[in-house]
């Protein structure tokens, strides 16, 4: 009986294998032969020393790696490794002469479990390195885009999204709080990064980034994404509200219209995949007294004075407007700041009135300070002596319609009366200061704020505890009667600058305890 010879791994033939790979994985069979050529020759070398010239090639017929060891020859032989005498080379090859180097096939049949395992190992690492940069490629050319996939396992705060081909991450910060997701729900998100590591890619989702909102919009209105309507802008405050500025290149088109949809059809879907957070989309304008009373709705603006060099913007608006222009928390307001990019203080009419006519007070105790000097100071942010000191002379000088020499007067007169420590108003000159504020605004209106602002400093002045500072503060915040106060409640005055809970709870009693006197 003739006993079978068993094949060994080394003589399968690995084109089979290389093409399959070539084929499945999309890896050059070219750049396989070379790594196994490269790891073989290695393993070589390691079992027969380095001291030996040995080449790996791969023979593409046989479908298999060969070793060949290369000999000098040589007339005498010093290093029976590397060299070969003139006699035995010509045994192998008559025309060999010295200086030639002669390659023998080796035998490698002891070798080819070694050889064969290489070889695995190889293909296995250069599948995983060609998937994982495979993905890296695919995924980094999808940053800033949308991507569905389907939530798989929270760790450690974090939740693990299968995409198909890869897994990504949505991390902790990247979450909306008032969202709840569980295991095999479907989850689209923003593709925010995909980082190159060690164990493969990383993606990174978010589904607080602007950027979700603006990719949504690009989805569900076609004149987006066809180009007619562009988003100008975007300020977001996850889960909750926001803001999208946009604008049409085509007259015909009303980019609001078009972003609203017909009975809000476009809107309410991108409502509905952000978990009920509110929109207001408001039309862009290069104007920003019209962009900023825009970004405001639904609140009605009544006056905007803005402030080129603190690029901030105090807008006025009616009393009955002013919750709604601040919002819930200051949330309308702070998203219209982000939305236009400047600072954006709102006042009531009513609370600007009485601070007008404090200013107009406070600088009419300089001599010669009549109200159109008074009211050119307190269009730049000059609303007493001590603002017209900590400006400085320089400044004063720089303000149009008042001169060098004004200024410099009204400098030294407010240096006076701060060092003095005590501001002497001339009664004449109040009296004038009260007629011409009555004379230049709303009469009536304007009159009574600056009675009220003397008959409040005597009514609150007889609080307990309550000193000038205070009473100011309180006055500025619409408290200026004493029952006003005494009616209120803690968190209401606490919402003042500079009153807190415990000095708020005390005035309080202060007013109760005076009126029940």
């Amino acid at each position: 009986m003739t006993a079978a010879t068993k094949q060994t791994p080394q003589q399968l033939n690995l084109n089979i294998v290389l093409e399959q790979v070539e084929k499945e994985k999309g890896i050059s069979k070219e750049v396989l032969i070379e790594a196994i050529e490269a790891a073989l020759l290695t393993a070589a070398n390691k079992k027969y020393g380095e001291l030996r010239e040995i080449e790996a090639s791969f023979n593409s017929e046989l479908g298999e790696i060969e070793l060949f060891e290369f000999k000098e020859v040589v007339e005498e032989i010093t290093n029976p490794e590397g060299e070969l005498s003139i006699e035995d080379a010509q045994k192998s090859d008559p025309e060999a002469v010295l200086g030639d180097s002669l390659g023998f096939k080796m035998d490698i049949s002891d070798f080819g479990r070694i050889a064969a395992q290489t070889a695995k190992q190889v293909i296995i690492q250069k599948v995983r390195n060609a998937e994982r940069d495979n993905i890296y490629e695919e995924y980094h050319d999808k940053v800033n885009e949308l991507i569905t996939g389907m939530v798989q396992r929270f760790e450690r705060g974090q939740i693990y999204v299968n995409l198909g081909r890869a897994e990504a991450v949505i991390p902790q910060k990247e979450q909306v709080n008032r969202e709840g997701y569980r295991q095999g729900d479907r989850i689209r998100a923003y593709i925010l990064e995909v980082l190159k590591e060690s164990k493969g890619p990383q993606i990174i989702l978010s589904r607080t980034n602007s950027g979700l909102l603006v990719k949504l919009f690009e989805l569900e209105v076609p004149e987006i994404n066809e180009g007619i309507v562009n988003i100008m802008c975007v300020s977001r405050e996850a889960g909750e509200r926001s803001k999208i500025a946009v604008a049409s290149k085509d007259s015909d088109v009303d980019p609001v219209g078009a972003c609203v949809g017909i009975k809000g059809s476009r809107v309410q879907s991108i409502v509905q995949e952000l978990r009920g957070e509110k929109i207001d989309i408001v039309p862009w304008d290069d104007d920003p007294f019209t962009f900023v009373r825009n970004a405001l709705s639904p609140a009605e603006v009544s006056e905007i004075i803005i402030d080129d060099d603190e690029h901030t913007m105090e807008v006025i608006v009616e009393d009955d407007q002013l919750s709604l222009a601040i919002g819930k928390k200051g949330q309308n307001v702070r998203l219209a700041s982000k939305l236009v990019g400047w600072k954006l203080d709102i006042k009531s009419s009513s609370k600007r009135e009485k601070l007008f006519a404090e200013a107009i007070y406070a600088l009419g105790s300089l001599p010669g300070v009549g109200l159109a000097t008074a009211e050119i100071l307190y269009q730049e942010g000059i609303t007493s002596p001590k603002d017209l000191v900590n400006v400085g002379l320089d400044f004063l000088s720089n303000i149009p319609h008042l001169g060098p020499k004004t200024a410099e007067k009204l400098y030294n007169s407010a240096l006076e009366v701060i060092k003095g420590g005590d501001v002497t108003i001339q009664k004449e000159t109040v009296e004038d200061t009260k007629e011409e504020i009555v004379e230049d605004t709303k009469e009536e209106k304007k009159e009574d704020t600056v009675e009220e602002i003397e008959a409040v400093s005597v009514s609150l002045g007889n609080l307990e505890g309550v000193g000038e500072k205070t009473r100011e503060l309180l006055v500025s915040g619409g408290f200026d009667d004493v029952k006003k106060i005494a009616e209120s409640n803690i968190g209401e005055l606490s919402d003042i600058d500079g009153i807190g809970e415990k000095k708020a709870e005390s005035i309080i009693e202060s007013a109760k305890k005076l009126l029940e006197g």
